[in-house]
């Protein structure tokens, strides 16, 4: 009894099963796993590095802290010193307009004949045009952290990356996790607010398995769907959140005539760009445009916008050769149809519950 006693006692973490501990690991948070369990011993560090936990890397419960910046003014003032200003400002103004014999010698027109604030100066950060989001460096930090762990691990075995809508990455992230998972299969691309045009053409250039990828809307598709059509030869599903215009569904039938699956769930659709992809892309087997705010423009009033309630004869029949054709347009009874309608197709998924903007029905693309 005492020699099996001992021998349980004197038994090591190392060698504790490394299966066992994947299993465990499996239900950790890659909070959790970055957070330090590798340096525990090295049967710990087998165990945190197995592909089986990198398989995919979710990053969708972490959001950046910034402030959005309209393009003009790109200048934000820190509130205290604007605050400052402001009183000196009143104070002055007041003290100035005294010239009656009743006030005091602080009021004396003599004093305030020059205003001098020119030692005065705002606590400030100055945003460029593009990108106008700036991010907290703390919370750079911490993404910059967790990916630079995640990627160590990972040992270049990571197939899907999903990151947060509001996840603001910037292109040195963004390189530095292309180059450590070039076998990359699908990627969820955050906002493109910090990401340049060179640093995702990298991106895609590197990651030649790639078939699927969920993004936001882009005013200049081209450059984009260009690379992904000369690298990624395997890629067949996309997933846009955000306007489909005309210039966009060109772009597509132009460069990804072989898509298979398209999902423009909660977007803001123009009816002639649906039915260019709907005659544009022979191998097109499933679209979803649930929730849509789907309209149409009046020939002879092109500033006139018609909300499309119903699908019309052509878009149907045009549709039916399609294996899945997913669609939504309850506006009366569906709240997601009533939202994406209110805010006019670029839905602020800020405004609603957490995790609102993973839901798709196509179960491929749904997170």
């Amino acid at each position: 009894m005492e020699e099996g006693y001992e021998s349980r006692r004197g038994s090591r973490w190392e060698e504790l099963d490394t299966d066992i501990l994947v299993r465990i690991f499996q239900k950790f948070s890659i909070f959790e796993l970055t957070s330090g369990l590798a340096h525990v011993c090295s049967g710990w560090r087998a165990a945190c590095c197995d592909p089986i936990l990198w398989k995919t890397l979710d990053l969708s419960h972490m959001r950046s802290s910034f402030i959005k910046i309209p393009l003009e003014p790109y200048v934000y003032v820190e509130r205290r010193s604007d605050e400052a200003l402001t009183r000196i400002l009143k104070l002055s103004m007041n003290l100035s307009g005294g010239n009656t014999r009743a006030l005091t010698a602080c009021c004396d027109p003599i004093l305030w004949k020059t205003l001098d604030l020119s030692h005065m100066r705002s606590s400030f950060i100055k945003i460029p045009l593009g990108p106008y989001v700036y991010v907290e460096r703390r919370s750079d930090e911490s993404l910059t952290r967790i990916l630079k762990l995640s990627m160590n691990l990972s040992g270049g075995n990571t197939r899907t990356l999903v990151f947060h809508f509001n996840l603001f990455l910037s292109d040195d992230q963004l390189t530095y996790t292309a180059e450590r998972c070039p076998g990359l299969r699908r990627i969820v691309l955050p906002a493109w607010n910090r990401i340049k045009k060179t640093g995702i053409c990298k991106a895609i250039r590197i990651w030649k398995d790639l078939e699927s990828l969920t993004m936001p809307s882009i005013a200049n598709p081209p450059y984009l769907l260009t690379e992904i059509a000369k690298n990624c030869k395997n890629f067949k599903e996309l997933k846009i959140m955000g306007p489909f215009e005309i210039f966009f569904a060109n772009t597509l039938i132009t460069y990804l005539p072989n898509l298979k699956t398209l999902s423009l769930r909660c977007s803001a659709i123009k009816r002639e760009a649906l039915i260019k992809i709907l005659d544009g892309l022979p191998d097109l087997e499933v679209l979803n445009i649930s929730h849509s705010y789907l309209v149409e423009y009046s020939v002879w009033q092109p500033q006139q916008k018609v909300i499309v309630r119903e699908l019309d004869k052509t878009i149907l029949e045009k549709a039916s050769r399609l294996k899945r054709f997913l669609t939504c347009m309850e506006h009366e009874t569906c709240v997601m149809c009533q939202r994406t309608e209110n805010d006019e197709g670029i839905v602020r998924w800020y405004k609603y519950e957490e995790g609102e903007w993973k839901v798709d029905e196509v179960s491929s693309l749904h997170l």
